[in-house]
């Protein structure tokens, strides 16, 4: 191996089956929940046991994007990748999860990478080997931590949407609404509090207060990413105490004779939280219900705000 090429191995043992990590390795759909550093994550296209996804993550403390080729091979329970669209300072980088069951129950996790730096710098090279190393640990945590709960993910991990239409109103004028979250106290009745940044620009780190329908205020942080006119994607960094993972997607298009809003949301609830949050005697099912029927009231307040103002809006020819 060249001097200039880094690799590095981190492993974790865990006392859950190998083939519900490697599940939940397998599915990026639901890494944002699960993930720390995982803001965004997409399937791009799918051939077989070939894939390519698209991740947005932080890396150390900065936002990342790359695009990456996985193969899955769920008989030898090995999942291998390879970046063909990496952000600078990173030149390459690939690597495999591999998942080793031992007879006691528990499975050993083992994350590799092999990586090198753009130009060959070494400093370039120390920041990737730092930023590797503490999401590969973070990550492994992670996935170790939610497969030893006494829950199969299914019931843990839901997604759902809502939608509205609105005829008549221009998709830009309801994505500013949306994006203008500094705002949200003045607009909406649930929101307490925004302290809003933007660095770079379409990279927006945001805390809210949101006062609920029983009167109890939340503090939350998000990350969002935001694409003008056309959606704004988000992971939650900072949770209400009743979920381990939040991250969600507005998305707007133009519909025949007006603007079609969608707010979807994958949520993970922790099951130790559900009592002690919602009270004793309350099911898991029952916060299930609890999460969707708080969170869709929420999205459907916004979007029917930002209709409300897209219609105000007054274009002077």
């Amino acid at each position: 191996m060249s001097p200039l090429t880094r690799e590095m191995e981190h492993s974790r043992v865990v006392r859950a089956p190998a083939d519900r990590l490697y599940a939940l390795v397998a599915d990026v759909s639901r890494w944002p929940v699960l993930l720390g550093p995982c803001i965004r994550a997409r399937q791009i296209e799918q051939q077989g046991a070939d894939e390519r996804i698209e991740l947005w993550a932080q890396t150390n403390g900065k936002v990342a994007t790359w695009t990456s080729r996985r193969t899955l091979d769920p008989r030898t329970l090995r999942i291998s990748f390879r970046q063909d669209g990496s952000t600078a300072p990173v030149a390459s980088m690939s690597g495999d999860w591999s998942f080793h069951p031992a007879d006691d129950g528990r499975t050993r996790i083992v994350l590799t990478h092999t990586f090198t730096a753009v130009d060959d710098n070494p400093q370039a090279l120390e920041w990737i080997a730092q930023a590797v190393d503490r999401n590969s640990v973070e990550e492994l945590a992670a996935i170790g931590e939610f497969a030893e709960r006494p829950y199969p993910p299914e019931r843990l991990v839901l997604s759902f949407s809502d939608r509205m239409e609105e005829p008549g109103v221009d998709p830009a004028d309801v994505y500013d609404f949306v994006h203008r979250s500094d705002l949200w106290p003045e607009r909406l009745p649930h929101v307490g509090r925004v302290d809003l940044t933007e660095d770079p620009a379409g990279v927006q780190r945001m805390e809210m207060d949101t006062v609920t329908s029983d009167g109890h205020t939340h503090t939350t942080a998000s990350v969002r990413l935001c694409v003008p006119g056309e959606r704004i994607s988000y992971k939650q960094t900072v949770l209400p105490a009743l979920l381990s993972g939040h991250s969600g997607l507005w998305e707007f298009e133009k519909s025949a004779g007006g603007t079609s809003i969608v707010s979807h949301h994958t949520v993970a609830v922790d099951p130790a939280a559900v009592e002690r949050v919602l009270g004793a005697g309350t099911t898991l099912d029952q916060a299930c219900a609890h999460v969707r029927d708080t969170l869709g009231a929420n999205s459907r307040a916004t979007m029917g705000a930002a209709c409300a103002y897209a219609a105000s809006v007054v274009r002077r020819p």
